[in-house]
């Protein structure tokens, strides 16, 4: 199974995985706009929880690459008019007259996540695409080995009775296999779900350091006031 790094470094692997958009849900709700397909800059960054101007830079670094997957620049006629029909109706806050207009599809916003190294989001979504992928690599194993088994069963009369006694130990492999994954999938989800809850943690934490500081500032202020 690629590791992290190798997602983020490797075109290739972003490539295998750009489907699986249903991740992005599971892993935080991603808010679309009025037309239900696109997601502008502003919102791409409250989705990651980092600034604006970090996703522009992504957008930057990797535009051919983000273009393939749906991301499009609105100019001139195109983008008044999908203001209109969109930002209009939505709670995107947006400059007037502005000269145009990037928009994410959610194939981008996958996108995103696999090269977006420093958002806590990403990094989840990234975990959940591999142990997707882990997950669903074993049962695919595993069906393969109910099919031969079956297959064999099936010719036992021409085997012989030696594969009589194997078939139901292959099976009872086959069983002891199948929860051993369960399990698996348990304990990853768990701790997916704790990263999670350790990143909502975090947010909570510098919210508050935000207003400590915001208070500093405050009081600073009225002593400076109070001097004069």
């Amino acid at each position: 199974m690629p590791s992290e790094v190798a997602l983020l470094e490797s075109r290739a692997l972003r490539v295998e995985h750009q489907g699986r958009v249903e991740v992005l849900d599971k892993v935080k709700a991603l808010v679309m706009l009025p037309d239900d397909m696109h997601v502008t800059t502003e919102g791409v960054a409250r989705y990651f929880e980092v600034h604006r101007g970090t996703v522009h830079n992504i957008a930057r670094r990797h535009r051919d690459e983000l273009e393939a997957n749906g991301m499009v620049t609105l100019k001139g006629s195109e983008l008044q008019s999908f203001e209109v029909f969109n930002l209009n109706t939505s709670k995107e806050s947006y400059p007037q007259g502005r000269a145009h207009l990037r928009l994410y599809t959610r194939r981008t916003v996958l996108n995103v996540a696999m090269l977006l190294r420093d958002s806590d989001i990403a990094r989840c979504v990234r975990t959940y695409l591999l142990d997707a992928e882990e997950a669903g690599g074993r049962r695919q194993d595993y069906a393969s080995l109910d099919r031969r088994v079956t297959k064999v069963e099936a010719n036992l009369d021409t085997v012989g009775h030696a594969l009589q006694d194997l078939g139901p130990v292959i099976n009872g492999i086959s069983v002891r296999l199948d929860r051993r994954l369960d399990a698996t999938n348990q304990v990853v989800g768990a701790m997916s779900n704790r990263l999670c809850d350790l990143s909502d943690d975090m947010r909570r934490m510098d919210r508050r350091m935000d207003d400590f500081a915001h208070q500093l500032r405050e009081l600073q202020r009225s002593r400076r006031r109070k001097r004069r």
